[in-house]
């Protein structure tokens, strides 16, 4: 070890605190992919605010300290969960009326309101990369379309449905009743309409690694939960994406203290330990509320740097 990296292990500031977590996971030795995988997630349903920035800022500093521990090579995935449903039309958008009309679609297929791009989605995935490229951040874009739709979940996605019972044992306790009369980890996408539906399954055949659901018309529908058929609900989603990806670190928000905690259980029953989490405190608008991008009351980065130096954003 260097006196570099000897400092480094003696350094008390969180992100190195944050990044001998990371080390100790993986015993000191180069993981089997390759690499120490740090991951950021972003829903692309409204424009990237400045908890997006926060996320990625925090991530990239303790993924930094970790590069003055150890020689091991990283990674930083910023995950767009894009082909989530669009389920409500942000307040600060314009073309209200066109994107309600595409309630359901996945965010990769719903028209771009500003006409710029190939859906809203690919739009905010565009300002999200812009604003981070602008700033320099290191990091490889996933898109949740093209991950699912290229099969690279297909053998954890596999996993969900051998351990259906199982998963569906952790989530019900967590819903209110009326909830749970309706709910499944697999969210189908509706081969007629192209919609994600929020429907029950009526059957899962773990051998042919299919579910069967009645569509909009009552019809009753069996599709593979894999190729970009179906798409996970988001707390197990977020479990699967971390145990398919094998990631190493992710933060959240204190908002999301106990969708961690369902996603250890998860991660339990796939037989993973889950990544080392760190819990940090939110953005709060002039009310006091928590940042939405449905609301569209966050604080855009355009609008900060509008009245503040890119230095500012350091503090």
């Amino acid at each position: 070890m260097s006196n570099h990296q000897e400092l480094a292990m003696q350094a008390k500031a969180w992100p190195f605190e944050e990044a001998r977590k990371v080390l100790a996971r993986i015993g000191g030795k180069t993981p089997e992919k390759g690499y120490v995988l740090f991951q950021t997630g972003y829903g692309p349903s409204g424009l990237p605010h400045i908890g997006t920035f926060g996320e990625v800022a925090r991530t990239t500093m303790v993924r930094n300290a970790f590069e003055q521990l150890s020689d091991i090579p990283t990674k930083l995935f910023c995950f767009s969960d894009d082909l989530d449903g669009f389920r409500k039309v942000p307040d600060n958008l314009p073309n209200k009326e066109m994107l309600a009309a595409n309630i359901g679609q996945p965010l990769s297929k719903v028209p771009d309101p500003f006409g710029e791009h190939e859906s809203l989605g690919h739009h905010n995935n565009a300002r999200l990369r812009q604003f981070l490229d602008s700033f320099g951040f290191q990091y490889d874009f996933l898109s949740a379309t093209e991950v699912y739709q290229s099969g690279q979940f297909d053998k954890a996605l596999l996993e969900i449905l051998a351990n259906y019972d199982k998963i569906m044992g952790v989530m019900l306790p967590t819903l209110g009743k009326e909830r749970q009369a309706t709910y499944s980890p697999f969210m189908p996408i509706c081969p007629k309409t192209g919609k994600v539906l929020q429907v029950p399954v009526e059957e899962t055949n773990v051998d042919a690694g299919t579910i069967s659901f009645r569509d909009e018309g009552g019809d009753l529908i069996e599709v593979p939960v894999t190729g970009g058929h179906c798409k996970l609900q988001w707390k197990p989603d977020w479990a699967m994406r971390q145990y398919a990806l094998d990631v190493d670190y992710e933060m959240s928000g204190k908002d999301l203290i106990d969708s961690v905690k369902l996603g250890k259980k998860i991660q339990k029953v796939l037989g993973c330990k889950g990544p080392e989490t760190f819990t940090y405190e939110l953005f709060l608008d002039e009310q006091g509320q928590k940042i939405s991008k449905s609301k569209g009351n966050g604080l855009s980065m355009e609008e900060w740097l509008t009245y503040a130096p890119q230095e500012s954003l350091a503090l």
